[in-house]
């Protein structure tokens, strides 16, 4: 595909909003990215074109639209098994002038392969791991103490071998991250449980409506968080419920969150990486909108 008609593919999916960040690669880096830091995209929205054997092809359009950092998952997703060869994802993603700081792994290669896939993460380049969930018990939304204090003893461990790897070990919030003990939010404890210095947090905007503020968590635990997954969020939207469905996805810069608030808080908290977590389209919106926020 010549650089024409890709610029052309992505006008006509996104309009005239992605201009910006196409522009010629002298202008676009006049322009600050937040905080400094490399606009990022994590894969997993992508993950067909992986499955497909054109991770080189994604590579290079990421590339063309203004994004630096790639967050991966282990090839033990099953659409990521291409990657396994870690210095050939490596050499990929430098021809194409990406670095992936990130992936996320699963629990079963932390309990049983660690050693492995703490090499691949080293070979491929990259500074952090972690996993989407400690994926704990949960019934009803509930959980229990021991079970929170148990998966955090299991994570302070792993995120101890992580860190003499040379590798930052991380946890997102998912589904037990996202339950309650004694009306106590699961996420919360374990940040109180969980080893600050050995394992830190990676936000996930669009879990906040259950989590809570991001520029809360970022301004009560300076220096805990790593990194952030950007969603566009509405929260003037109905909540997702029994006969509510899942509202729409909105671009980040379309939605109505404070991101100058969030990336300056972020900026306390600890972050060093953000990553858009959309589809292609919303993805090119969001890095349009990124590229204009100063902060």
């Amino acid at each position: 595909m010549t650089a024409i008609s890709r610029r052309e593919f992505v006008v006509k999916s996104a309009g005239n909003a992605a201009l910006a960040a196409l522009l010629p690669i002298a202008a676009r880096d006049a322009r600050a990215n937040p905080l400094g830091l490399p606009i990022g995209s994590q894969t997993w929205p992508h993950r067909q074109r992986i499955k497909d054997g054109d991770f080189a092809g994604l590579c290079r359009d990421m590339a063309a639209l203004g994004i630096g950092d790639v967050e991966l998952c282990s090839p033990a997703y099953a659409e990521f098994g291409s990657l396994a060869d870690a210095k050939q994802a490596r050499k990929i993603l430098e021809d194409h002038g990406l670095k992936c700081s990130s992936a996320h792994v699963t629990m079963e290669e932390l309990r049983t392969r660690r050693e492995e896939v703490m090499a691949w993460a080293r070979d491929v380049g990259m500074t952090q791991i972690g996993t989407a969930t400690l994926a704990g018990p949960v019934k009803d939304g509930t959980t229990t103490m021991d079970a929170v204090k148990k998966a955090a003893d299991e994570y302070n461990t792993i995120a101890e071998s992580a860190a003499k790897a040379g590798l930052q070990q991380f946890l997102h919030d998912e589904g037990f991250e996202m339950s309650k003990v004694d009306g106590r939010l699961t996420y919360e404890l374990l940040l109180e449980l969980l080893d600050s210095k050995l394992v830190k947090m990676q936000f996930q905007m669009s879990a906040m409506r259950v989590v809570g503020d991001p520029v809360t968590y970022f301004t009560k635990y300076p220096g805990r968080f790593v990194s952030m997954h950007l969603q566009g969020v509405d929260l003037n939207a109905p909540a997702p419920g029994p006969g509510r469905p899942r509202p729409p996805q909105v671009a980040v810069g379309k939605d109505s969150l404070d991101w100058a608030k969030i990336f300056a808080a972020g900026k306390t908290g600890g972050v060093k990486n953000y990553f858009l977590e959309q589809n292609w389209d919303l993805t090119v919106q969001g890095v349009a909108y990124l590229r204009t926020l100063d902060v």
